[in-house]
């Protein structure tokens, strides 16, 4: 049987982050799914053949959406990008095309084996998968290529007001997702049963994938200590307190304290105090792999590394 094909369709405007690099390399060790990128920020000096890049300036891109979706979209900075995730894959439909099923993310995500973990028999059973268990992950969600999802996005109650306002509004993780799990807070079985009463609530798997450190969500023993020292190695990622591997890490409390829990947000995010987040060349981390961690991406000392 055909292994199910992904593509990850991202825009991203202004400037790569100082991690992309590493990025693109986790990308690397997972030939099977496909990015493809929407940008002004040219194609960084690491690449691989699993990951393209449509370039436009973010003007022309404010207008292929605005054309595509039938409402005037111009945001005064790209940040408002994150509110058309939702709508990504009717947006993008002409590129997307020949692939089974696409997939909306961010960047600051350093992956590990994607497909040990979506495999051929979840996708064959499902037709939305997040990476937490109550709700649809910004950071990562897949979802089956058909209009059915491509269009789903349109049962968000005045989507095209929501879409038009500057302001960034959390769309895919706030009112996107309640239309594949609208009763987040009740016992799985109640979902369940729940879910009989709306189509887009069945064939839905939400797993905790536990990817963001310093989350509110509790890590595999109940408490609320995540692990703080994460390593990569050819393409697996694991950490310093856990004998499993991971699909991937999301980073984005250490780099911002915006989304951090209320009793963390008053210290600054650790990486705030760094002049260089990245202190380790791709040649090396290509070779030795690298670590993730407050100190940012350092090289692995070998005494360290478990597996």
């Amino acid at each position: 049987m055909r292994q199910p094909t992904i593509v990850i369709v991202i825009p991203y405007f202004g400037q790569w982050p100082e991690w992309f690099e590493l990025y693109i390399e986790s990308c690397s060790h997972n030939p099977d799914i496909q990015w493809l990128f929407y940008t002004d920020c040219g194609e960084p000096g690491n690449r691989c053949s699993n990951v393209s890049y449509v370039h436009m300036s973010f003007d022309e891109y404010k207008r292929l959406v605005s054309d595509r979706l039938a409402i005037t979209f111009n945001p005064s900075s790209p940040y408002k990008l994150c509110d058309l995730k939702p709508a990504l894959g009717f947006i993008h439909e002409a590129d997307i095309q020949d692939y089974d099923f696409f997939a909306f993310g961010d960047i600051d995500i350093i992956f590990g084996q994607i497909r040990d973990f979506i495999t051929d028999d979840l996708l064959q059973k499902y037709d939305v998968i997040g990476t937490h268990n109550r709700r649809l992950s910004g950071h990562f969600a897949i979802f089956r290529n058909t209009d059915r999802y491509r269009q789903a996005f349109r049962n968000i109650p005045n989507w095209q007001k929501l879409m038009e306002m500057d302001e960034h509004l959390g769309l895919d993780e706030s009112k996107f997702s309640k239309l594949f799990v609208r009763h987040k807070n009740h016992p799985f079985w109640l979902r369940k049963l729940w879910s009989f009463s709306s189509r887009y609530q069945r064939r839905v798997l939400y797993k905790e994938q536990f990817s963001t450190v310093l989350s509110p969500i509790e890590w595999f023993d109940g408490s609320s200590d995540h692990p703080q020292q994460w390593f990569w190695k050819d393409g697996h990622l694991t950490n310093n307190r856990d004998q499993r591997e991971f699909m991937y890490l999301h980073f984005m409390n250490w780099k911002s304290n915006r989304w951090l829990p209320k009793n963390l947000r008053e210290a600054p995010a650790a990486w705030s105090s760094l002049d260089k987040l990245v202190q380790i060349d791709i040649e090396q981390a290509r070779q030795n792999g690298f670590k993730i961690s407050p100190q940012g991406f350092t090289p692995i000392n070998p005494d360290t590394l478990k597996g």
